[in-house]
This record gives structure tokens, C-alpha cells and sequence, in this order.
């Protein structure tokens, strides 16, 4: 080694090179956002042994919830998750999201610029705890009553501009099955972001009145409302 090259070494560490601690902490420990205390994470074999399947939050489970709309049956995943944070596996391919738990696109929604924007930790929280109200409102299991409402709020036909000798006109056409699930959670989330400004109502509150709105194709709720007039428009574009 020439002379130059020690001497540098040496003034940079003149202790000896430093020891750099890497932690090895899981991407998706969910104690490591706030979601799993010790005590639970202890009782989580004990709450899914013998139920046959992993339940969301180790409250609610994944069974016999089906999907009714044949068209969606492909791209909404009900698979069985206990907490909805994938970190992003589903980047790496194209329209890898149809892979994604629903529960899991339906929290990323709510993640918007603003005082949620990308904080999920508690925009999880919030959905844990809107899903709570659901079960207490409603006395079905929150995770059907989100399927439902992705179904209710999933549009059949948009409209799309054709032009034609020099005159644009709008025709209808049909929305491939990935795009109304996407529409269909966009409605939702525009819907509760909306009902927030003043608004008296939590913010868990208003995830849930949303969703049960939405499961029960009530015509006052913005989703639904947001489907209908999309669909009315393209019936009137044939």
C-alpha cells in the first residue's frame, strides 16, 4: 500500500474503523407501527388457532365472505391478512394491486395530502376503529360491509371521446373490472374526504357511515350518487 494511501486511512480513523450498528427489525412488524402491543402479539397464534384462518386486527375473519359480482370475483382480493400493510410488494409488477387485500387499497385511499398524508399508522387506526363501529351499527362483519360497498359503488359503463370528421362527441363504453374497483374506491374516498370539513362527526365516524351507506346502495351517498350519474350519463352517450 503506497504511503499516501496509509497515512489517509490512518487520519480518518485514527481508532480504528468505527462499528456501525444495522437493526433487523421486519419491514412489516406490526409492532413497529403501533398496532401490536406485547401482550397481543403474544395471543395472536392463540386467537387464530382452532378458527381456522388468520382474522383482520385478530378480530374479525376472512370466511364466508364471497363476492357476489361475477365480474369482480378476479381483481377484489378478500384474501386472509391480520394487519393491511404489504410495504409496497405490489410496485415491483404491473397491475400486481389486483393481489392486494382490499382492506389494505382501502386504507392506502385515505392516504392523502393533508393532516393523514402518509401517515398510515393512523389512518390504520382509524379504519380499525371505523371498522369496530360497523360491527356495532350494523352487527355484520366490517370486511363484508366494505365488499359491498366496492360492489355498489363500482360503475359499469364511462364515456369517452371519439372524434369523427371533425366533430368530437362523447360515446359510452364498458370499464375493464380493474378500473371499477379502482373507481369504486376512489368514489368512497372522495366521499369521505369530503364529509370531513365541518363536520362535527369523527373521523372513524364518517369511514363508517360511508361504508354502510355505500353497502346499502343508499342514493344519498356520494359514492353511489357519483356511480349512478356516471352511468346515467353513458346511457344517454349510446
Amino acid at each position: 500500500m503506497p504511503m499516501g494511501t496509509g497515512r489517509r486511512v490512518k487520519k480518518l480513523f485514527p481508532f480504528g474503523k468505527p462499528f456501525i450498528h444495522v437493526p433487523t427489525l421486519p419491514l412489516c412488524n406490526p409492532r413497529r407501527i403501533g398496532q401490536v402491543s406485547e401482550e397481543q402479539e403474544v395471543t395472536v397464534e392463540a386467537t387464530t388457532a382452532g378458527t381456522g384462518g388468520i382474522k383482520l386486527f385478530g378480530e374479525w375473519s376472512f370466511e364466508n365472505i364471497e363476492v357476489r359480482d361475477p365480474g369482480l370475483k378476479r381483481y377484489l382480493k378478500i384474501a386472509p391478512v391480520f394487519m393491511p400493510h404489504s410495504g409496497g410488494r405490489h410496485e415491483a409488477k404491473k397491475f400486481q394491486k389486483s393481489d392486494m387485500s382490499i382492506v389494505e387499497r382501502f386504507t392506502n385511499i385515505l392516504l392523502k395530502p393533508g393532516s393523514s398524508g402518509g401517515d398510515k399508522p393512523r389512518v390504520t387506526n382509524a379504519v380499525r376503529t371505523a371498522f369496530k363501529i360497523i360491527s356495532i351499527k350494523s352487527g355484520r362483519n366490517p370486511i363484508e360491509v366494505l365488499v359491498r360497498a366496492v360492489e355498489n359503488c363500482a360503475p359499469n359503463e364511462d364515456t369517452t371521446r371519439i372524434g369523427y370528421g371533425g366533430v368530437v362527441y362523447r360515446l359510452a363504453v364498458d370499464i375493464a373490472p380493474q378500473r371499477r374497483i379502482d373507481l369504486a374506491l376512489r368514489f368512497i374516498g372522495k366521499g369521505i374526504q369530503e364529509q370531513t370539513f365541518g363536520n362535527r362527526k369523527t373521523f372513524e365516524e364518517i369511514i363508517a357511515d360511508q361504508l354502510i351507506g355505500a353497502a346499502q346502495n343508499d342514493g344519498n351517498n356520494f359514492a353511489v350518487r357519483r356511480r349512478r350519474e356516471m352511468e346515467r350519463v353513458a346511457f344517454s352517450s349510446r
